[in-house]
């Protein structure tokens, strides 16, 4: 066992954040670059892989992040008493 943690649960592998950024493709990466909202790279990665499954197009991937961005901002300006929600 490794560490000091006393458990019969076998340990979790963790995960890299910046690797999980370093696998997005190029434009996804320039697109985070300049996006308002803090966004994962797993919610960035969903969002192209199924943009690109469904059209095969980079510029209509783009053009979903930027929407979702867009309605996620508009969720964040319409929650009550500021109460926002994370992407």
């Amino acid at each position: 066992m490794r560490g000091n943690a006393r458990s019969p649960l076998p340990p979790r592998a963790r995960t890299n954040p910046m690797a999980a950024h370093d696998r997005l493709p190029p434009p996804a990466r320039a697109w985070v670059a300049q996006a308002v909202l803090p966004w994962s790279a797993i919610s960035v990665a969903r969002i192209w892989r199924r943009a690109l499954a469904e059209t095969g197009c980079e510029a209509e991937a783009l053009a979903r992040l930027s929407a979702a961005e867009r309605a996620t901002l508009e969720r964040e300006r319409r929650a009550p008493n500021g109460a926002a929600r994370s992407p």
